[in-house]
């Protein structure tokens, strides 16, 4: 498929991303925004990031894209997404810094929370439920200093009450809204 979605800084800076055909993926202006947001806010690069609900894989190929030594778990429950994710990363030679798994990402929240330093939530927005569940989950078994970026539809944005965890950015950029939220 012919794609616009492509990676827009870093080392692999303008490569083009496969999209499986059922994703809906962040847009390239978006996920600058979103890059902005961040900066100041990751101090370094040497970073384990869980790009959940991973669709095109899209966040956390600009991660790998961005921070050379950041490793990067993709989970998604779709084939065609999985297969994807690694047509991807296999174009842009970055398979030893990657996981990919097919796989349910709520089934998995307390085997991989607590190694986790930066979260990439965008589940269907069809099923805003499903992201307070997993936002709730994780920042349960997370570690202290953890960040996550929710992406969740702006017509039906929410933020669960959660103890310990910050807001640090809440911005929105057309249908989507982008919640940076950290563990304190």
């Amino acid at each position: 498929m012919d794609s616009k979605l492509q990676i827009i800084s870093g080392a692999f800076r303008g490569k083009k991303l496969k999209i499986p055909a059922t994703a809906r993926p962040t847009q390239n202006r978006a996920r600058v925004a979103v890059f902005n947001m961040l900066t100041g806010i990751l101090t370094h690069d040497d970073i384990t990031i869980w790009d959940a609900f991973a669709g095109a894989g899209a966040f956390g190929l600009e991660c790998l894209s961005r921070y050379q030594n950041a490793r990067v778990l993709f989970t998604d429950i779709a084939t065609e997404s999985v297969n994807c994710i690694r047509d991807n990363v296999g174009a842009l030679n970055v398979g030893t810094r990657t996981t990919v798994k097919q796989t349910d990402a709520m089934s998995v929240i307390t085997h991989y929370a607590s190694d986790i330093d930066l979260v990439f939530l965008d589940p269907p927005y069809a099923d805003a439920e499903l992201g307070i569940v997993f936002v709730k989950r994780f920042f349960a078994h997370a570690k202290s200093g953890a960040i996550m970026v929710w992406e969740q539809d702006n017509a039906i944005s929410t933020l669960p009450d959660l103890r310990d965890v910050m807001v640090l950015r809440d911005k929105k950029y057309g249908r989507a809204r982008f919640l940076i939220l950290q563990k304190q």
